[in-house]
């Protein structure tokens, strides 16, 4: 498995709430703070995003398709000096995966779908993220584009099965949405994410992700890249924002602490299973990344897939 698929999965992203929206005339959403991530495309139409950050309001054209990561408040309108109203009193009056509707027009059409994470490892992949992930006119990109189209159809038809492929469109428009911006934006941001689109950093990252047991040296991993010791962990660091152990580490312990939380297995496997030839050696680093030991990891384990009930402030 790819890395962008491993840190994925060990996030277990859940979509809980799969809605659309259309609007007409002059008109302003305010959303809350809010868990999890967002993920939703423009389907017609245009608008503004202005997060609560402070941040300058980004333009959103159909075709568009936009992720935002950091539970942050934010307004989406057409007109961001009109009176903004509660998106909890518009989305909840539809019904549940159905279009919530303002000012009885459709001169903008948005859907999309809100994810819950499994909060212990979010920090991974949100935290090298910018407040708006934007994909910009995917219409000329073939997969989204059809992502969009059954989207599209999907939420306007209502057909039967419709909650489940709705669900199922949101995990496909979240992962090629990913993939577009990295091939977009391939060295310029700082983080293991952004080093993915590095073809020599990132076979050194998938190298570590592929046999995370394995006792890597600096040395080996700078082989997998086809560069020098001393370039490749100056490259690593200023790519990933961590040195090439120090990643290797992160990355076990994050494993650990998934199975820790969803598995039986005993301690002393788990640590032999990541290459540890000691509970000891293991628990300690366990403990400076985790902040806690194994042991009280695994008694606050809980479910992975519990999500946060879905509130009235809908998918967007």
């Amino acid at each position: 498995m790819d890395p962008l698929s491993d840190v994925l999965m060990l996030l277990k992203p859940r979509s809980y709430v799969s809605a659309g929206f259309e609007a007409g005339g002059a008109w302003l959403l305010a959303f809350p703070p809010y868990e999890g991530i967002k993920v939703n495309a423009v389907l017609s139409g245009s608008c503004w995003l202005a997060m609560g950050d402070g941040s300058d309001p980004v333009r959103l054209r159909e075709g568009d398709c936009f992720i935002l990561p950091k539970g942050r408040p934010f307004r989406l309108g057409s007109d961001l000096g009109a009176p903004p109203v509660d998106a909890g009193t518009v989305f909840g009056r539809a019904s549940p995966g159905g279009v919530a509707a303002l000012n009885g027009g459709a001169d903008f059409v948005l859907a999309g779908s809100r994810f819950s994470l499994d909060a212990a490892h979010a920090d991974i992949l949100l935290d090298v993220l910018p407040s708006v992930v934007l994909v910009e006119d995917v219409r000329d990109r073939e997969e989204l584009r059809w992502i969009l189209t059954r989207m599209r159809r999907e939420v306007r038809e209502r057909l039967p099965g419709g909650d489940l492929v709705a669900q199922h469109l949101a995990h496909l428009m979240l992962v090629q949405a990913l993939r577009l911006y990295l091939e977009e934006r391939a060295g310029v941001g700082v983080g293991w994410l952004y080093a993915l689109a590095d073809r020599r950093i990132g076979s050194a990252i998938g190298a570590i992700h592929a046999e995370p047991a394995r006792r890597w040296t600096v040395q080996e991993l700078a082989g997998r890249a086809g560069m020098s010791r001393t370039a490749f962990a100056v490259r690593f660091k200023a790519m990933v924002g961590r040195a090439p152990m120090d990643y290797l580490t992160r990355w076990r312990m994050a494993l650990a602490a998934d199975r820790l939380e969803t598995s039986g297995d005993a301690i002393p496997a788990i640590a032999a299973s990541l290459g540890y030839d000691s509970e000891s050696a293991f628990g300690a680093a366990f403990k400076r990344v985790m902040g806690a030991s194994p042991r009280q990891h695994g008694r606050r384990r809980r479910p992975s897939h519990t999500a946060s009930p879905p509130t009235a402030s809908g998918a967007p």
